[in-house]
């Protein structure tokens, strides 16, 4: 265990030019074996020690799982109505 809190199990990048990364943050951890990827595209996700995930589709558009599964939604760059008052 480093003095971050973790330590890195792996990481790489493949031949699609996709980069991933893992760490360990040990036991106490709620998802101790954490990553994150990030994929030539612009897109992202997070799997998060304290359980929560973050997906960014890299157009904008993300989706947050909090640790107890509530789910949130977000959609930049939509041109559509924004309910402006």
């Amino acid at each position: 265990m480093s003095d971050k809190g973790y330590s890195y199990t792996s990481s790489g990048t493949n031949s699609q030019g996709n980069h991933y990364c893992s760490r360990d943050y040990g036991s106490s951890a709620s998802n101790s074996n954490s990553y994150h990827y990030s994929n030539s595209n612009g897109s992202y996700y997070y799997s998060n020690p304290n359980g929560s995930t973050y997906y960014n589709n890299g157009s904008g558009g993300s989706t947050y799982t909090s640790p107890s599964g509530n789910v949130s939604h977000s959609s930049g760059g939509s041109s559509g109505s924004s309910g402006k008052k």
